[in-house]
């Protein structure tokens, strides 16, 4: 992909998650941290703790590399739970990497509440030219972050970059089935504003080629439908009160395209998972 295209994307996701209603949402339906596909002990559960699970089970598959003495990486951190996560359960320094200045703010504040900013640096950039040196981190995490990107060989690459010897890549993101037809996400995908979404044929191929091994893939699929059926429900029940903090224009939006992704889910056209690589 183009120059020109990942600027795009990059000005895209700025503006999408810079937005008041985008902001008003997932504090209000989403759970406000975690914002990331979850994981369902059963189809009643709520987001914000299905989300939160997903992180858990993303830091135990990395867990034997985070301590004290480690350093993290989380590109696209957003609003900074898993990012708080870590830092909290394993004592490792976070470097959070996210283009969203008003979401850092808040990232910012809610570490200052918690007296976990001396463990956390949170940082305004973005993921396709890290702003660290070659070998730098133990980890880079992500969650649900990749899809923004505008070019995905080059973030992979960035990330790889900034991994040392051994170090581990941890990422969880919305992807399209390998099976499925050229833009059959394309109406599902609208209000995000992108192009389109990788498979997770395209992360196995591009991470081998840059020398990862041991690339394993979590495969939730089964996942994203329970989600997406959650948020429609919550958002449907909860319309009028979300008329008060969200316009009626942004949640009659939601009202239409969740049930897409409803619909994408229930046809097999969506893929979700958790991918865990070691560079050699």
């Amino acid at each position: 992909m183009s120059l020109e295209s990942a600027a795009k994307a990059e000005a895209a996701a700025r503006r999408y998650y810079g937005t008041g209603d985008v902001d008003a949402f997932y504090a209000a339906v989403w759970g406000g941290e975690d914002i990331h596909t979850g994981v369902y002990a059963h189809e009643h559960e709520s987001v914000a703790l299905a989300s939160r699970r997903t992180v858990e089970l993303a830091a135990g598959k990395v867990a034997d590399r985070l301590g004290p003495g480690s350093t993290v990486l989380d590109l696209g951190s957003g609003y900074g739970g898993p990012t708080r996560y870590l830092a909290g359960r394993f004592g490792c320094k976070v470097v959070a990497l996210n283009i969203s200045e008003s979401q850092n703010e808040r990232h910012r504040r809610a570490n200052a509440e918690q007296g976990m900013d001396g463990l956390i640096e949170v940082v305004t950039g973005s993921f396709q030219d890290i702003p660290y040196p070659a070998g730098y981190f133990d980890v880079v995490w992500s969650q649900e972050a990749f899809c923004h990107s505008g070019d995905r060989n080059q973030l992979l690459g960035e990330a790889v970059r900034v991994l040392e010897p051994r170090g581990d890549l941890v990422f969880t993101d919305l992807m399209a089935a390998d099976t499925a037809p050229p833009d059959a996400l394309r109406a599902a995908v609208a209000r995000l504003d992108v192009d389109g979404f990788a498979t997770p044929g395209f992360y196995r191929r591009t991470i081998a080629g840059l020398g990862l091994t041991r690339i394993d893939f979590d495969d939730r699929s089964d996942q994203t439908l329970t989600h997406y059926l959650r948020l429609t429900e919550e958002t449907a029940r909860r319309a009028k009160e979300l008329a008060g903090v969200i316009s009626p224009a942004y949640v009659q939006g939601l009202l239409q395209n969740l049930p897409l992704w409803v619909e994408a889910c229930r046809k097999g056209l969506t893929s979700w998972g958790i991918f865990h690589c070691r560079r050699p």
